[in-house]
């Protein structure tokens, strides 16, 4: 059954996670798709809502094919796919400058949607990566490979769907992983949502203040 949006989603993968309520997760968006979704997983469980951004690293030629991602933060976490950078006869200068162009939108993103806020610290605490799919998961093994690096207490990745084979290689990379949908026969994330629309940089920032102000009573 597919998805009306990305908030509707979101309900439901907030009720698959009802039982964090009492945990105090923080909830981690992967913008600018899975901010719609996080942030109705954020207010069913009374939790902060933040952003772990991560970047496809694409070929050259064929941007739209993954040769690795990268992730945000002070060490960004680096993956590569090593079946497509020999295939492609990708070189270490090679790689490394598409690295470099991603890192630097990443952080571009986090100015334009987060601007100086302080990040909340992680250490400990219970937390929720949240997107609204996963295709080949190396952008949300790279977002986790980064959350790790905070020394979560428990790290739980959460979506509406993804194929079968990516979950069974993401679940080593989490403590659990909770997803609505995984069917055999995947094509493409928005074939599963009635509305796919592309979510937009002014959505994000609206909806991370919306929250923000819900949850803390401020402007």
């Amino acid at each position: 059954m597919p998805f009306d949006n990305r908030r509707e989603a979101g309900r439901k993968l907030a009720e698959a996670l009802a039982s964090y309520r009492a945990k105090e997760p923080v909830i981690l968006a992967l913008p600018r798709g899975g901010v719609p979704v996080a942030a109705e997983v954020a207010d069913a469980l009374g939790a902060p809502l933040d952003l772990v951004i991560a970047r496809k690293v694409g070929l050259p030629d064929h941007p739209e094919l993954a040769m690795g991602a990268v992730s945000d933060g002070a060490e960004p976490v680096i993956i590569r796919n090593e079946d497509v950078i020999r295939a492609s006869r990708i070189g270490k200068l090679q790689f490394d400058a598409a690295c470099r162009t991603e890192i630097e939108e990443i952080e571009r993103r986090r100015q334009r949607y987060a601007g100086p806020r302080d990040r909340p610290d992680l250490k400990g605490r219970v937390v929720i990566v949240v997107d609204d799919g996963i295709a080949t998961g190396a952008t949300a093994k790279a977002a986790l490979g980064a959350v790790r690096q905070q020394h979560p207490r428990e790290l739980v990745l959460a979506v509406p769907v993804a194929p079968a084979d990516t979950i069974g290689d993401l679940r080593r990379e989490t403590d659990r992983l909770v997803c609505l949908e995984t069917p055999e026969l995947f094509g493409a994330i928005g074939f599963f949502y009635v509305d796919f629309r592309p979510a937009r940089d002014e959505e994000v920032i609206s909806i991370l203040q919306d929250v923000r102000t819900r949850r803390e009573g401020t402007p």
